[in-house]
């Protein structure tokens, strides 16, 4: 339960920090892989500041075609 908290919080940050909704944000991170990565890296990420994982999901949409940022 825990990690869908996580999750979900990390997509309003998200949407918030680049001025979206909270639907866009998730969207995006879908399109652009940024979901496999909270899942797949979420015992690191969890222990991180928020700002260090908004970067993080940045740079990796990034890899995939995302264009934020």
């Amino acid at each position: 339960m825990n990690k869908i908290r996580y999750i979900n919080m990390c997509i309003v940050e998200f949407g918030k920090h680049f001025g979206m909704t909270s639907l866009l944000a998730y969207r995006y991170l879908k399109k652009y892989n940024g979901l496999a990565y909270l899942d797949k890296y979420y015992e690191a990420e969890h222990q991180q500041s928020l700002s260090d994982t908004i970067r993080g999901l940045k740079n990796y949409c990034k890899r995939y075609g995302g264009s934020i940022g």
